[in-house]
C-alpha cells in the first residue's frame, strides 16, 4: 500500500460525495479547520451544510439564506440555535450514540492508567531496570484492585449505561446519579444515589453527563471536599463539569489520589491549565471519540441522515 493512501478502513467522505448531485450538483468542500470569521464566506452559497466543532450562530444564518440544511457531526447540539433554525425552516439533525463504546472504553484506559500505572512501570523496564534487577518482579508504584470498589456514575444516557456495564465486569459495586432516572441494563444492578452520596462513597468517579447550564462546575471544591482521599476523578465528558483550579488544588493537596481527563474546559489550552504537569493528573486531548470505528459510524450516520432528509424523511432530526 502507498505511504500515502489511508488505511482501508479510515472512514472517507465518499457516501456525501455521492449525494452532492441531489443537492445542487455543486459537490462537496471539505475544510479540515474553519476560523469563525470563514464560516459564512464557506457555507456561502451552500444548501447543506456539515458541522464539527464549527459554530453557526444567528447573525451567520442571516446571512446565508440558501441554507436549508445542517448535519452536525456531533451528539450535541449546541453549535446551532435550534429555535432559529425551525424559524428559517432549517433542519438539523444530530448523531447520537456513536461514540459509545469508544468513550466508554477510554473512561477504563484512564481509569486503570490511574490504578495500575502501567506507563510507570513499563518505563522502567525500557530503562533496563528489571534487565539489570535482582528480583523477578518489582513495583514503582501501588497497584489498586476495582473488584469490590465502588464504581459512581454521574449521569446515566448510554455511556453512563455502557460505563457501568464494564465497572460490574471488573466486580465494581455501580453508584448513580442522573438529572433523569432510567433503566439501565438488566444484568447491570446498580444504586441510585443523590450527587453528595454517591461522591462520598465512590472509590473512583465516572462523569458521563452533558454540560449544561446545571452542570457547569458540577465538581467545585465543595464537592471535590466530600470525596475520599483514595478516590480517582475521570472526565471524558466535557471539561466545562470540573471546576479546573479547584480540582488542582485538591490533587496538589493529596486531598483525592488522582484524576484522569480527556477534555479540558479550553480545548486547545492556549491559556495553559493548572491540571496539565500534576503527577498524579493525566490528559488526554479529547481523543475518547476518536477510534477508528466510531469515526466511521458517524461519518456513516451523517451520510444516511442527508439521505433521509433528501428523502422527506426525519432521521436523527432535532430542528
Amino acid at each position: 500500500m502507498d505511504e500515502a493512501e489511508p488505511p482501508a478502513d479510515e472512514p472517507t467522505w465518499n457516501e456525501l460525495r455521492a449525494l452532492a448531485d441531489r443537492i445542487g450538483g455543486g459537490g462537496i468542500t471539505v475544510h479540515p479547520i474553519t476560523e469563525k470569521a470563514q464560516r459564512v464566506e464557506r457555507a456561502a452559497g451552500a444548501s447543506a451544510v456539515i458541522l464539527n466543532k464549527a459554530s453557526l450562530d444567528n447573525e451567520a444564518l442571516a446571512a446565508l439564506p440558501k441554507l436549508r440544511y445542517i448535519g452536525l457531526l456531533s451528539t450535541g447540539t449546541n453549535a446551532v440555535d435550534l429555535e432559529e433554525c425551525t424559524r428559517r425552516g432549517i433542519a438539523v439533525t444530530n448523531v447520537p450514540a456513536y461514540s459509545t463504546p469508544s468513550v466508554a472504553q477510554h473512561i477504563f484506559a484512564l481509569l486503570l492508567e490511574l490504578t495500575n500505572n502501567v506507563a510507570a512501570h513499563n518505563a522502567e523496564v525500557q530503562r533496563g531496570r528489571w534487565q539489570h534487577g535482582d528480583d523477578f518482579s518489582f513495583t514503582v508504584a501501588p497497584v489498586h484492585e476495582l473488584a469490590g470498589r465502588s464504581l459512581g456514575v454521574i449521569g446515566f444516557g448510554d455511556i453512563g449505561q455502557q460505563t457501568a456495564d464494564i465497572g460490574r465486569a471488573l466486580g465494581m459495586n455501580v453508584l448513580v446519579h442522573s438529572r433523569t432516572r432510567r433503566q439501565g441494563p438488566e444484568h447491570v444492578p446498580v444504586r441510585w444515589l443523590e450527587l453528595d452520596d454517591l461522591l462520598r462513597e465512590s472509590d473512583a468517579i465516572a462523569l458521563c453527563c452533558p454540560l449544561t447550564p446545571a452542570t457547569e462546575k458540577l465538581i467545585n471544591g465543595e464537592r471535590l471536599a466530600l470525596m475520599k482521599p483514595t478516590a480517582y476523578l475521570v472526565n471524558a465528558s466535557r471539561g466545562g463539569l470540573i471546576d479546573e483550579p479547584a480540582l488542582a488544588d485538591a490533587l496538589t493537596r493529596r486531598a483525592l489520589a488522582g484524576a484522569g481527563l480527556d477534555v479540558l474546559a479550553e480545548e486547545p489550552p492556549r491559556s495553559g491549565s493548572p491540571l496539565i504537569g500534576l503527577d498524579n493528573c493525566l490528559i488526554t486531548p479529547h481523543i475518547a471519540w476518536a477510534s477508528r470505528a466510531a469515526r466511521r459510524r458517524l461519518v456513516s450516520i451523517v451520510a444516511d441522515n442527508l439521505r433521509s432528509w433528501l428523502n422527506g424523511g426525519h432521521q436523527n432530526r432535532v430542528a
